[in-house]
């Protein structure tokens, strides 16, 4: 079975990267839907486009809450339970909504749950609509600005248009890749999901980087044998990674880092795609070109 495997991966390599290309244009063209429609690629939550947060500190169930309130005010609501660490028991829940006043939403809630609000189990932050744009451009140039900085060092390490190419490729279509899986699934994009991505570009090209000087660099063996020993190497790192993003996933009660490991392991399952298919792919093509092209030279 390995060996039939292997083989499909060896003589069919330019087919199989078929299979990552149309998860990128999907990935595209579900972000440019976004953009179209609503002038932003991904919806954005309280901290990068303003709204306020309240914090309500109570084991009532809040049951319908969520629905309620969406009707009542006509704006979206966002509400998430609070445990008590380690545990999953409820000591209350935040609420995340933009365009309503907070006096409102204060006496809606304590009608709804029957529960009198006071500065012991209720409190309510803010979040100016101009300072969380200003923000979110500020976190944008920044993922920008390391995304050119990551590629400006692997065109200086490697030297050549085709391998320095492919590896910001792979990093490229991971993040777009995460960004319109999350926006599908429902997380809104956060400070600390704009941190996750820039994480990831570390991630996604620490292993692109392994196989292609493995492969450029490297002369003993073939390339297939050089491909393989990346991958077992790069495999390792990569797994390792997925165990504990997902070990720190179910274990967090912190909403930040939730987000954050889910968006790093979403990011490193793609990577394995595009890291050992697309990248593997174009280097493949371009070593077997060059060697070619020197034969008949």
């Amino acid at each position: 079975m390995f060996e039939k495997i292997r083989e499909l991966y060896i003589n069919e390599y330019k087919k199989l990267l078929i299979i990552p290309i149309l998860i990128l244009l999907l990935s595209l063209a579900h972000l440019g839907y976004n953009y179209y429609k609503t002038g932003d690629f991904i919806e954005k939550d309280v901290s990068l486009k303003g709204g306020i947060t309240a914090s309500i500190y109570t084991d009532k169930d809040y049951g319908e809450l969520e629905k309620d309130l969406s009707k009542k005010f006509n704006t979206g609501f966002l509400v998430r339970k609070l445990t008590e660490f380690g545990t999953e028991r409820q000591n209350g829940f935040i609420i995340e909504t933009s365009n309503v006043n907070e006096d409102d939403l204060k006496k809606t809630i304590e009608e709804k749950l029957d529960i009198k609000l006071t500065k012991e189990n209720f409190s309510i932050e803010s979040t100016g609509s101009s300072l969380s744009q200003s923000f979110y451009k500020q976190m944008l140039f920044a993922m920008a600005l390391a995304f050119g900085f990551m590629s400006i060092v692997v065109f200086l390490i490697f030297r050549t248009f085709v391998p320095s190419f492919a590896v910001i490729l792979s990093a490229f279509a991971d993040i777009v890749e995460t960004v319109a899986l999350i926006d599908l699934i429902g997380v809104k994009l956060s400070t600390g999901a704009i941190a996750a991505l820039l994480l990831l570009i570390g991630y996604s090209v620490d292993t692109d980087i392994l196989l292609t000087t493995n492969v450029i660099k490297r002369k003993e063996g073939s390339i297939d044998d050089r491909i393989f020993k990346s991958i077992k190497t790069g495999m390792m790192m990569t797994l390792t990674a997925i165990a504990a993003v997902t070990i720190g996933y179910f274990i967090s009660n912190s909403f930040l880092l939730k987000d954050i490991f889910l968006i790093i392991l979403i990011g490193l399952l793609f990577d394995i795609f595009n890291t050992w298919i697309t990248n593997t792919a174009i280097l493949k093509a371009y070593i077997l070109r060059k060697v070619e092209h020197e034969k008949i030279s």
